[in-house]
């Protein structure tokens, strides 16, 4: 009798579990839709690594991973359908190293991707030194060619060039180490990628599965390659099981609305079924990718000039508009990039950084470096950008991010008078962009009668120095006397502890509306 009443108490469970997943279960509808809500975790880990990666670091010139886009451009038409006698920058590389396309395609880039000093663990061991908590590889850029094992297409990086599986191995090591995973698809807009002419491989009938058929370049993409555009998605989706699903442009165009809905809604479910709280992120360059609320915003190389009420993401690349690999790769100083990540987070959004591994699956020292130095910093001033929220104002100080959706939009100068604020449970954090040989500084949000503040303040530090620091909170300021000697580099953050939790009204540099 005990074993039947066990065996009848499972069963009610499991019916239960059932009908509460039937009563979650999403509709591939935008009101359906709404009812998503981001999880805690993204809220929480504010910087990833975006790994760009593909056969175009074999040429590894020009606009990286657009090489196979530019490079039949001989001059006759340009990249945008217009008439033009200037062959692409491209075209002239390709002619001169490799031949004319006409001899030599796009598809025999593939073979020399070789990869042959790729290391997961390697990577992976840098990146957790750069302190980010979740790592997007590409999973198909939009030549097509799947770096993990498609079920669907031949050209893959398993049975091609590397011949590894380039993301489940990413995937495997960082999930051993808890950290979160998440894949991009750029293959949308691989139905505007291609230019056919009879003399160029792109028209060949067997190379039809890698090119697609002819069709005009900017004409909506046809049912057949939207068909087959949801079958490779629905395969990475269930393969992969991405706790983030990282989409580009091309995927919001209006053809691929229903299939948009589609992929929203079975991403979602296949979260609720699998107990796995998920991310899917989308564009709003030139089409609204979806209503708000519905999924995370993503803007690529851009900022935002407020503190967005919903959590959003800038992706963005250590090489400016070159996100693969090039010969002529060129950044920043790490500070630039730090500066970016409190920009960022002040204004509720997570940093997704961008690498650009080689041919042979290094990651170059010069791109090391800079993620050390990140990961050094955030070693001491962490406590203010993991798990931390906006505070009321995201900061103080002459410069702003101007509002774009897309657009090489970053650091470009903060000045001496330039702070940005996150808050932590009791705590508010101060961050000085760039500092200089002030004897005192004054955060104009946190006096004593501020409107925003309202609270006593307990203690001032300085993250890392181990200095005790005077400070006055005056009505409308607080004011900190700096010490003698500040041996930090890079941004210096105020940790501000209060007597009562920070108060959760939005101040007037809340977003008013969504974007």
């Amino acid at each position: 009798m005990k074993s039947i009443r066990t065996a009848l108490l499972l069963l009610a469970m499991l019916i239960s579990v059932q009908a509460i997943y039937s009563q979650k279960k999403y509709k591939p509808t935008w009101e359906s839709l709404q009812n998503y809500e981001v999880p805690k975790w993204f809220q929480d880990v504010k910087f990833g690594i975006f790994i760009h990666w593909g056969p175009t670091t074999v040429p590894a010139y020009g606009g990286a991973e657009w090489y196979g886009f530019h490079m039949w451009n001989e001059g006759t038409v340009d990249a945008l359908g217009n008439p033009t006698k200037k062959a692409s920058s491209a075209y002239k590389y390709h002619v001169e190293n490799f031949g004319k396309p006409e001899n030599y395609g796009y598809t025999k880039f593939i073979p020399q991707f070789k990869a042959e000093n790729f290391n997961a663990k390697e990577w992976v061991d840098l990146f957790e030194e750069a302190g980010a908590k979740y790592i997007v590889p590409v999973g198909e850029h939009c030549d097509g060619f799947a770096m993990y094992d498609s079920k669907i297409t031949r050209w893959k990086a398993t049975e091609m060039g590397p011949k590894k599986n380039i993301v489940g191995e990413i995937f495997k090591e960082a999930r051993s180490r808890n950290i979160k995973v998440g894949v991009s698809s750029h293959f949308a807009y691989g139905w505007h990628w291609w230019t056919y002419k009879d003399k160029y491989e792109t028209m060949d009938p067997k190379l039809r599965d890698f090119y697609w058929d002819k069709h005009e370049r900017w004409e909506p993409a046809s049912k057949e390659y939207i068909k087959y555009f949801y079958k490779r998605t629905m395969d990475m989706m269930t393969q992969l099981k991405p706790d983030l699903f990282w989409f580009d442009l091309g995927f919001t165009e209006p053809a691929y609305e229903d299939t948009r809905k589609e992929i929203f809604a079975n991403y979602y479910n296949q979260g609720l079924k699998n107990d796995q709280e998920v991310v899917l992120n989308y564009k709003n360059i030139r089409y609204l990718g979806a209503p708000d609320g519905t999924a995370v915003l993503d803007i690529e190389s851009g900022k935002l000039d407020r503190i967005r009420e919903m959590p959003w993401q800038t992706d963005m690349s250590l090489g400016g508009w070159k996100w693969g690999y090039t010969k002529d790769y060129k950044m920043r100083e790490a500070g630039a990039y730090i500066n970016d990540l409190i920009d960022i987070v002040s204004k509720n959004g997570c940093l997704l950084l961008n690498v650009a591994p080689n041919k042979h699956g290094e990651i170059p020292q010069d791109q090391q470096a800079i993620l050390k130095e990140i990961g050094a910093w955030l070693k001491i001033n962490g406590e203010g950008i993991y798990e931390s929220r906006p505070f009321d104002v995201f900061g103080q100080g002459p410069t702003n991010a101007k509002m774009k959706l897309h657009g090489n939009n970053h650091d470009t100068g903060f000045t001496a008078d330039d702070f940005r604020y996150t808050k932590n449970d009791q705590n508010v954090y101060a961050f000085w962009l760039k500092n200089d040989d002030r004897k005192t500084i004054s955060l104009d949000a946190l006096g004593s009668e501020d409107r925003i503040l309202n609270d006593a303040v307990k203690n001032v530090s300085i993250l890392g120095q181990n200095t005790d620091i005077k400070w006055i909170q005056q009505k409308n300021e607080l004011v900190i006397e700096l010490p003698k000697e500040l041996k930090l580099k890079n941004a210096i953050c105020f940790k501000i502890e209060l007597e009562e939790k920070p108060s959760a009204i939005l101040g007037n540099q809340k977003s008013k509306k969504d974007f």
